[in-house]
């Protein structure tokens, strides 16, 4: 790529700050150093210099700091020029004008990403990746997104291509030489291979799984009957009165959520109606809303009252609660607490705590922890990556082309037929690190970008 523009755009949010930074990219960057630095030894290229930063009619603006980035050593793959004025939001409106007046143009979201990818300092899954950082909310997240912004997921496609490109030369071989002393052709060993393959890419969709989990938060619904503490327990989570408290039973008739962060997850801890036979039409509305978000979610903790006979939860509840997605809390144990609640879920865990003494609560924390690493057995390795809708859908056009290849294999049909699928299946892994020509993909990708990345 040849950039014709120069880029320019505030990279530090709009506000007030100790500083502020504007980055520039594209040829007029040299040029415009020149005219802002009046010392003649100029800039040395990823030195910070000081310097007053005077406009185009000569007016003093700020004294800011000056970094410069040669051709090819920069982020973008372009001369690139940062400036560090004050964080005045005035100052940097004045800075920004006079660079537009100069020639620059305001960058669009995600383009100095866009352009480090089309200058191939960088693959497309490690573009998405510095997206994925910024708005990265936990810290398995961010690990993720820090592995994948260092090439884990080229690295994978490079792995699974060598080895399809290996078994394509093979049977290609055959067509290109077929009256050369080659070994006697044996569909065993590509058979074998190739259903190896499939199986090694299956995994890797497979992480899709994770991507809503780590970007959107792990979904855990509270229910129980009303008074049970369903209001006291988010408010525990949440370290605020998020949720209105009271003897009354029926005073939550909506859902309330919020997101807290546990260990390495964020969560999003949502408090709804108290399941009973309502007296009321708004109160039957709450309950029904209840068992449309829990169909959704992803962990439920089921609140019980220990002062109370075990309620009896609806068959549209009870068909989604597991010992793998359910963690049984029984509630105030402080009171005097006739009733055990052990036949409720008997094989899931099961907490005791007191939310009006604050007891039993760290120990409740470390349960939900156990249930949820438990439960969705997320990839550990330090080369374990998650993938993106994007992604999984060019590695399921993949799968579709290899498993149409491993058919026509067992059905013993032409090599040529069986490479063309194997071709198609190399096309798909290519798309997901971005060796694609699509021009309308790329814009609505970046679009998701933050100005000045």
């Amino acid at each position: 790529m040849t950039a014709t523009e120069t880029i320019v755009a505030l990279s530090t949010p709009v506000g007030e700050s100790a500083l502020g930074i504007i980055r520039l990219s594209g040829p007029l960057c040299p040029a415009l150093i020149n005219d802002l630095i009046s010392a003649k030894s100029g800039l040395k290229p990823r030195r910070a210099t000081l310097h007053k930063y005077f406009d185009i009619n000569g007016l003093e603006l700020d004294t800011v700091i000056f970094i410069a980035y040669e051709e090819g050593a920069s982020f973008t793959g372009e001369a690139l020029l940062e400036i560090m004025p004050h964080g005045n939001p005035l100052i940097v409106q004045k800075i920004l004008e006079d660079l537009i007046g100069r020639g620059c143009r305001i960058a669009e979201p995600g383009e100095f990403t866009k352009r480090a990818f089309l200058n191939g300092k960088m693959d497309l899954s490690q573009a998405e990746a510095v997206a994925d950082i910024i708005h990265a909310r936990s810290s398995y997240s961010l690990e993720v997104a820090r592995r994948q912004l260092n090439g884990s997921i080229g690295k994978k496609m490079s792995e699974l291509s060598e080895q399809l490109l290996a078994l394509t030369a093979e049977l290609e071989a055959y067509i290109d030489f077929p009256e050369e002393d080659l070994p006697t052709e044996d569909q065993a060993g590509p058979a074998r291979d190739l259903k190896a393959l499939i199986q090694g890419v299956e995994d890797l969709v497979e992480t899709h799984r994770y991507s809503a989990l780590l970007h959107d938060g792990i979904k855990t619904l509270i229910i129980g009957a009303p008074n049970a503490g369903k209001s006291s327990l988010i408010n525990y989570f949440v370290g605020s009165e998020r949720a209105l408290v009271s003897d009354i039973a029926g005073t939550t008739r909506d859902f309330i959520s919020a997101f807290i962060l546990l260990d390495d997850y964020r969560i999003e801890i949502i408090d709804t109606a108290g399941l009973h036979l309502a007296e009321d039409r708004l109160e039957q509305q709450g309950i029904e809303k209840t068992l449309e978000i829990a169909e959704s979610a992803d962990f439920y903790l089921l609140i019980l009252d220990q002062t109370q006979p075990s309620p009896q939860l609806p068959e549209a509840i009870k068909r989604l609660l597991t010992e793998k997605n359910t963690l049984v809390i029984e509630n105030k144990q402080d009171l005097d607490s006739p009733y055990s609640h052990l036949e409720i879920l008997p094989q899931a865990r099961h907490c005791s705590i007191s939310l009006k003494e604050q007891t039993g609560l760290k120990k409740l924390k470390c349960a939900l922890t156990d249930l949820i690493e438990a439960s969705l057995r997320r990839p550990k390795s330090k080369d374990a990556i998650v993938l993106n809708a994007r992604h999984v859908v060019a590695l399921n056009q993949a799968l579709d082309a290899l498993n149409e290849a491993s058919q026509k294999i067992d059905n013993q049909e032409f090599s040529e037929l069986i490479s063309a699928d194997l071709r198609r299946a190399l096309d798909g892994f290519s798309q997901v690190v971005g060796r694609i020509d699509n021009e309308a993909m790329l814009d609505k990708l970046f679009q998701k970008f933050c100005i000045g990345k």
